[in-house]
C-alpha cells in the first residue's frame, strides 16, 4: 500500500523554513512512497520547485487539494484553522505543534480524526536523537545568537596583537548550557572571545569546560538536583531565582555580551537579568535573549524587538532558526523523516502508541486528545 507525503507552504508570519528539502525527499521516495509539495513552498529557504521536480516530487499549486490527498503531512509551524480543517480523517500530521499554547488547535485536530505528532515532545532518548528537532534548531539558534551579539558590539571578539598595540578579547557570558547555550559557547570560542558559561545544573560544568570556556562557579555552587526529566533544567522557586540573580549580577556586569538561553518547557522563561542588573552593565554591552518567545530571560526584553536600555542593546529575536532557513530546513526535514519513516509498512502508516518515541509525542489520535492526559 502506497503512502503519500504532502508538504504545504508555510503560512505563519515570518516563517521561511520548509519541512522537507529536495535531498530529504530523495531519501524518502520509493515505489511505496510518493511526495507532493505546494508550489513555492521551499523558495524562501533556497529550494526552488525545479529542485524538487528533479528528484521526483510532484508540485501541486493548490494547498486544499494537497492536504486533502495526504496520508502524512510535514509542516514546520502549527497548521492554521483552515489547514487543520483541510486534513482528512486518519492523516498523520508532524510538525512543531507548540502543544502547551495551542489547546484549541489540538482539540480541533482531534475532532477531525487527525493523528498529530508534536516534535517538541520527542523524548530525549538515544534512539530518538535523529528525530530531535528541538536540538537541531537550538544548535542553529545558539550559533546565530553569537553573530547577533558580535554584530552589535562595538569591539571585536578575539585578542588582536598589532603594531599599534594589543586589543583585549571581548568577554562573553552564556547563561544556560543546554543545546543552544553550548553551541553559543563553542561559537564564541571559535571567534576568539573570553567565554564563560553558567547553568544551574552542576553536571554540565564538564561540557562547558570541554569547549574551552570557563564555568561560572557561584559561591554556593550549582544545584545538584536542578535537572528535570529529559535533561532540562527545573524551574526554581522564586527565592532561589532571586539568590541566583544576585550571585550572577557581578558576572553579568563584567561581560561585553550576555547570551541567555534558559527555558522551562510549558512555563514562562525565568528572569535572570533584572532592571538593576542591566544598570550595572557597561555602556555599549549587548544582551541576546533567546528566550524571547517565552517572555524573555531579561526583564527589559521586548519579544521580537531590539531595544537600547541604559546604554545596553537588548535583542529578543523570535524564530531564530528561521533566520537560517536553508540549513534549518535541512535539519528539520531529516528530523521529520527519521520520526515518520519507521511508521511506514505494508498496510500504509501504522501508529504504534506503545512505541517509546511515537507514544510520548502523539498529542491526538483516533478522535482523542492525548496531550496532558
Amino acid at each position: 500500500m502506497s503512502v503519500r507525503i504532502c508538504v504545504p507552504r508555510e503560512t505563519a508570519a515570518g516563517e521561511s523554513r520548509v519541512a522537507l528539502t529536495p535531498d530529504g525527499a530523495k531519501r524518502l521516495l520509493s515505489d511505496d512512497v510518493s511526495i507532493a509539495i505546494e508550489a513555492g513552498a521551499g523558495r524562501a529557504a533556497g529550494f526552488p520547485d525545479a529542485a524538487y521536480e528533479d528528484v521526483g516530487v510532484e508540485i501541486v499549486p493548490d494547498a486544499g487539494r494537497l492536504l486533502g490527498e495526504a496520508d502524512v503531512v510535514f509542516k514546520v509551524a502549527p497548521p492554521s484553522e483552515a489547514e487543520a480543517d483541510g486534513l482528512r480523517e486518519g492523516t498523520v500530521l508532524a510538525c512543531l505543534l507548540r502543544p502547551h499554547e495551542n489547546a484549541a488547535l489540538i482539540e480541533r485536530l482531534a475532532a477531525g480524526g487527525v493523528t498529530a505528532l508534536s516534535l517538541e515532545l520527542v523524548p530525549r532518548i538515544t534512539r530518538a536523537q535523529s528525530m530531535d528537532a528541538l536540538s537541531s534548531q537550538s544548535n542553529l539558534a545558539g550559533y546565530k545568537a553569537v553573530l547577533l551579539g558580535a554584530n552589535s558590539l562595538g569591539r571585536i571578539f578575539p585578542l588582536l596583537m598589532t603594531a599599534a598595540g594589543t586589543l583585549s578579547p571581548a568577554r562573553v557570558l552564556v547563561l544556560g548550557a543546554g543545546v543552544a547555550g553550548l553551541q553559543a559557547i563553542a561559537t564564541a570560542r571559535r571567534l576568539g572571545a573570553d567565554t564563560w558559561g553558567y547553568d544551574i545544573r552542576a553536571a554540565v560544568r564538564e561540557e562547558v569546560e570541554s569547549l574551552g570556556a570557563k564555568f561560572v562557579d557561584l559561591d554556593e555552587g550549582a544545584a545538584d538536583d536542578a535537572e528535570a526529566e529529559g535533561g532540562y533544567a527545573k524551574e526554581l522557586e522564586e527565592a532561589e531565582q532571586a539568590r541566583q540573580r544576585e550571585l550572577l549580577a557581578q558576572h553579568v556586569a563584567r561581560a561585553d555580551v550576555v547570551i541567555t538561553t534558559a527555558l522551562v518547557p510549558g512555563r514562562r522563561a525565568p528572569v535572570l537579568i533584572t532592571d538593576d542588573v542591566v544598570d550595572r552593565m557597561k555602556e555599549g554591552s549587548v544582551i541576546v535573549d533567546l528566550a524571547g518567545e517565552a517572555g524573555g530571560n531579561c526583564s527589559l526584553s521586548a519579544p521580537g524587538e531590539t531595544v537600547v536600555e541604559r546604554g545596553v542593546t537588548i535583542h529578543a529575536p523570535l524564530n531564530v532558526p528561521g533566520s537560517l532557513p536553508y540549513h534549518a530546513s535541512q535539519l528539520l526535514g531529516r528530523n521529520l523523516s527519521a520520526l515518520v519513516k519507521p511508521m511506514f509498512g505494508e498496510d500504509g502508516v501504522a501508529v504504534d502508541l506503545e512505541d517509546d518515541v511515537i507514544g510520548p509525542c502523539c498529542v491526538t489520535h483516533a478522535g482523542e486528545v492525548r496531550f496532558g492526559a
